[in-house]
Order: C-alpha cells, then structure tokens, then sequence
C-alpha cells in the first residue's frame, strides 16, 4: 500500500511486528511473524517476462542459447543431499520448477501437482503382485544394460537415474510423509484448504523428514486487470498458510538449520493500470527470508515514496542468489564444468550478495 499517493489503492496497511513495517491489511498473520524473517524492498530484475524472468529467479542467470542452468533445487540437492535417502532431495509443489540443468537428472524436482491427491504412479497397479513387478524389473535392467554397453552419455545415465530413483522412492518407508491425513485436523485446518496451504503442510512435512529443497507454488499473481479483488483472494490463501509453517518451523526447532525465501519473477507496477490493473514492474519489488543462518527482522532497501524509484541499497537476483547460498552454507563460486567442459560457477562473479543478512559467527 502507498496511503495518500496517486498509487495508493484501496487496501489498508497494518502495523507489523518489526518496529516502523507496515504491510497490506489483508495479511494480519503474516504481520505477526515478520519479526523472525526479513524484508527486502528493493529487488530489481533485467528480465521483465514471466519464462525469461522465471528462469533467472530459479537460477541466478539470464537464460543463454547454449547451457541450461541448474536451479536453485538442484543446486541444493548436489550440495546438501543425501544420496542414501530415500525420498527426492527436490520437490515442487503444485508447479514443475526448473531443471537440473548440467548437474544431472538425479537432481530434478519430483513434482507434486496437488498436495491434496494422492500422489500419482507412486505404487504398481493392483493387477501388478511384487514378485511380478521385480521380474519386471529385472528384465528392464537386463535391456538397459545392453542398450548402455554400446551407447553411453548423460542421457542413458539419467535414464537408468530415473529408473532407480523411481523404484526406491516406491519402496520407501517415508513415502508416508506425503499422506496429509496423517496431520490432525487441526493443524491441516490452520495451513487453509487450499492447495497452496496444504502445500506448505507437506513441505513442512518433507523438511521434518529430510527432504533438503521444497519450492511451494501460489498461481494468480499476473494481475493485469482487478488487481485489488484478486490480491485479496490470494492473500486469504497465502496468510494463513505462510504464517503456520514459520510458527510450526520454529515450534519444531527446524526454524535455524530451515532457509524460507517468499518471492514472485518480478514485481507489479506502482501505477494503476486500465480495469484496476497493475503491470509488470522489475524495480523496487519485495523480497521476504528468513531461518536457516540469516539474521531476523531486518529491513533492508527502500523505494521512493510513489514506490517507482529504489533509493537505497538495490539487490539484484545474483546478489539474492549469493545470499541464499550463503545463508545454507554453500559456496556461491563453486565451480563446476559444463557439458561442453567450460567452467562456470553457480553465481556470477559481479554478485555481492546481502551482508547485512547473514549472521555472523
């Protein structure tokens, strides 16, 4: 909200509990827990459409003609991941995410399109007893390793991967983390219905488990007409549901070793647009993280007072990227060699990342 601007709309601001921060009315939960998190007021991005800026958000790189990067979920997976562990070290819920890009497909998302089905292809058909499923297994072995001892390249391994991974997520005793009724109905009733709320349910749940990178998706953001009826609605989805899994991650002590990061592509223009929309906007946009080895209740950037214009300490995506990284205790420069065996490091050397956040020692 900008109150008494040309921009101002008709949404209240409310006071929040970091001293001085005031955000829209239509979030009173998320007012409550903001002082374990952190604001940032003055992200810029240099792509200003939905799949190029996606990609730079979910990456820390512009998209290029010639290499695929990994995403931030993949990135997290090769570092921190387990590979003994059962479940994928990657999971995305209620969107696809973005690819393994040149670290491999072990690392892709598992996709979960709604928390509140049963999860798809995750046990043999009725029909199908195991022994006959293992004897089906071990024939398709048979024909990879054939097929694989006259080709080879990433494509056959990440074929044989996803196989392998496939069967041992199958067989798994934490398959169960996935089944929501397992939670009382108090808790599934505190996170809201919606598939978002349940989302971050199971992303809690995976977390608790063991899982290393959840990204939870809220569709609805484009709001190029209606902009204030459609934000409403949204934000009785994401209040709820946000606020509870920042109180349940820190009643679980799960808070400091948990890196949570709310964030969209870009940000929506200060001005009103025709039908009480607001367009694309990739300056002085909003940012909010917190948990893992991040400092709380800080407050950094600001914009002009019609909110156009950043006039204090401009974050770009590679300095939030290198922030990230930091905070989960990962080297931001860490090199790795591309398929065509050029060298490349997971941020850009230009980034500076956000001192002020990471807690020091």
């Amino acid at each position: 909200p900008k109150p008494g601007t040309q921009n101002g709309g008709p949404t209240r601001s409310i006071k929040t509990s970091i001293p001085g921060v005031e955000i829209s009315a239509h979030l009173p939960q998320m007012a409550e827990q903001l002082r374990h998190l952190n604001l940032i007021r003055s992200m810029v991005s240099t792509e200003g459409s939905h799949q190029r800026a996606k990609y730079l958000g979910h990456t820390g790189y512009n998209p290029q003609p010639t290499i695929q990067h990994p995403s931030l979920g993949a990135i997290v997976s090769e570092e921190l991941g387990n590979p003994d562990f059962s479940l994928p070290q990657f999971v995305s819920i209620g969107g696809p995410s973005f690819g393994p890009g040149y670290l491999g497909q072990e690392h892709a998302p598992f996709v979960v399109n709604d928390p509140r089905k049963k999860l798809e292809n995750a046990e043999p058909p009725q029909s199908v007893d195991r022994d006959r499923f293992q004897s089906r297994l071990a024939i398709l072995d048979r024909m990879e390793r054939r097929f694989a001892s006259s080709h080879s390249g990433s494509k056959v391994r990440d074929h044989h991967d996803a196989y392998r991974q496939a069967v041992r997520f199958m067989n798994a005793p934490e398959m169960a983390t996935f089944d929501l009724e397992q939670e009382p109905s108090s808790v599934r009733s505190a996170y809201g219905d919606s598939q978002f709320g349940q989302g971050c349910l199971m992303a809690r749940r995976l977390i608790e488990t063991g899982v290393r990178f959840v990204e939870v998706t809220l569709r609805g953001w484009d709001t190029h007409q209606d902009n204030f009826t459609r934000t409403t609605a949204l934000c009785e989805e994401l209040d709820p549901a946000f606020a509870t899994l920042v109180k349940e991650l820190l009643e679980r002590d799960l808070w400091d070793s948990t890196l949570v990061v709310w964030m969209g592509e870009f940000g929506r223009k200060p001005r009103l647009d025709a039908q009480d929309g607001r367009g694309h906007w990739t300056t002085g946009w909003n940012v909010v993280m917190g948990g893992g080895g991040l400092e709380e209740g800080r407050v950094i950037g600001a914009t002009s007072s019609d909110g156009e214009e950043v006039i204090e300490s401009q974050v770009g995506i590679p300095d939030l990227y290198h922030a990230i990284l930091t905070g989960l205790g990962i080297d931001p420069f860490t090199e790795y060699l591309t398929p065509l065996r050029r060298p490349i490091t997971f941020v850009n050397d230009k980034a500076q990342g956000i001192p002020e956040l990471i807690r020091s020692a």
